[in-house]
């Protein structure tokens, strides 16, 4: 499969491409600065340098133009303000779905987060964030030209991933090795039967490929 990926110098999106390459995916990872192109290249992606902050809907369509699935894995990070939460943990995130959506491209993934709703309340930059994250998501389900997953992890960690994990509709607070939100996001890409669905992620007991075969209804 060709995969692109925005966000494609982001913790997870390194992590994810290094998986796809390594089994033999064309990864393709979005990048805003070319000086980060060679990290890609070092883990067998293919690095495109385009900003999703200012890239109009057709230039990002070129980029997704023959591609088999699309990954929104960007954010504005945590050291940014609320400015920069709307800009691209929503407004990206719906001009890369829109995009797709122009270039053929129905397997769309969205990494969202734990509590992510459009009617948030509060004006602190982690409600804006919460709300951004929540405003997107519910954009993208109603794009009916795309086949979308929309993947909310709980506490991000840099921990060594272990593989098992609880993947359901509602898990309840948690923590998540990125490593381990990176398999899982593989493992969905390689299960088309979870389009439709909004799914939590927590640490938990179950093996990363079984985990995602039940929530598929195998």
């Amino acid at each position: 499969m060709r995969i692109v990926i925005a966000g494609g110098h982001g913790q997870i999106a390194l992590r994810l491409e290094r998986l796809l390459a390594a089994r033999g995916d064309e990864a393709v990872g979005l990048i805003r600065k070319p000086e980060q192109a060679d990290d890609l290249r070092q883990l067998g992606a293919e690095p495109v340098v385009l900003d999703l902050e200012s890239a109009s809907v057709e230039e990002v369509a070129e980029r997704l133009a023959g591609a088999d699935a699309a990954v929104f894995a960007a954010g504005a990070g945590p050291g940014s303000g609320a400015a920069r939460k709307e800009t691209v943990d929503k407004a990206a995130a719906i001009l890369f779905a829109d995009a797709a959506v122009r270039a053929g491209v129905r397997r769309f993934l969205i990494v969202s987060s734990m509590g992510a709703d459009p009617s948030h309340q509060g004006d602190e930059v982690f409600d804006v964030y919460l709300r951004a994250k929540g405003e997107a998501d519910e954009y993208i389900r109603n794009l009916d030209g795309l086949d979308w997953t929309i993947l909310r992890p709980g506490r991000l960690t840099n921990d060594p991933g272990t593989g098992l994990v609880r993947l359901e509709a509602h898990t309840g607070r948690g923590s998540i090795p990125r490593d381990d939100v990176a398999a899982v996001l593989a493992e969905l890409l390689d299960t088309p039967a979870t389009a439709g669905l909004t799914l939590e992620l927590i640490s938990g007991k179950v093996p990363v490929s079984v985990a995602v075969k039940s929530v598929a209804g195998g």
